[in-house]
């Protein structure tokens, strides 16, 4: 594996990530949650995408694809481990959400291409990331309020915010993916929250590839309507 091209191409590749508002969007019908995992000892990729219907944030559809691994894992590097399975389960949507959100750093990565921003970049659609941990960047500490937040700086460049979404609970850190403002990306998570630490596109996402409870009990109600389809 020859790190150098590989950084060579992130950084290529980084620099087609369109940092400002889809001067065609306006509000979403359909929102879409990206998760990534693997199985197997890393052998085997899985990624989830839930498609969520807005502004009800209801379940609509799913989609996972599990392929096998095709790069090992290199800190700084995860986006080019992840997009390919993530690729897999977009192409089996379908329909195509108007927003995307992947459970994922956006620019807020040291050379400004986390998974969000390159999977955003290669499907060309309005995405945000939400990632859990810190990659990249510094911060003021935040205080315990819900809805606390602080730029995350790197470099004297403001790469994505830190936000508290709930009491009790460590900060999300949201930034630009694709096609979206910073703001926006704040603003828009903060629009599809619904008491928990995510935002309903990301934890729907998490819930179908882990096989949570939440996910066990839609599976169920949608078993008593026998004329709803979700293409598996």
């Amino acid at each position: 594996m020859d790190i150098n091209a590989l950084r060579e191409k992130q950084i290529l590749t980084a620099a087609e990530v369109i940092r400002h508002d889809d001067v065609d969007f306006t509000q979403p019908e359909i929102i879409a949650g990206a998760d990534v995992g693997f199985e197997q000892g890393g052998e085997i990729t899985r990624a989830a995408i839930a498609l969520l219907s807005y502004p009800s944030l209801e379940l609509i559809e799913y989609q996972v694809a599990r392929i096998n691994t095709t790069m090992p894992y290199i800190p700084g590097f995860l986006s080019f481990r992840e997009y390919p399975a993530l690729l897999a389960a977009w192409e089996k949507l379908t329909r195509l959400p108007d927003l995307l959100f992947v459970d994922g750093h956006g620019i807020s990565h040291p050379r400004r291409l986390g998974v969000a921003s390159h999977f955003g970049l290669l499907v060309d659609r309005p995405t945000i990331g939400v990632a859990k941990r810190r990659l990249c960047g510094r911060f003021e500490p935040l205080p315990p309020d819900p809805g606390a937040k602080a730029p995350l700086m790197d470099k004297g460049e403001n790469i994505g915010w830190v936000w508290r979404s709930k009491l009790r609970c460590n900060p999300l850190f949201i930034s630009t993916g694709h096609r979206v403002s910073m703001d926006s990306a704040l603003y828009w998570v903060q629009q599809c929250m619904r008491g928990y630490r995510l935002p309903e596109p990301t934890r729907w996402a998490d819930a179908v590839a882990s096989n949570r409870t939440i996910f066990q009990r839609w599976q169920q109600g949608r078993d008593s309507e026998p004329d709803f389809f979700v293409l598996r």
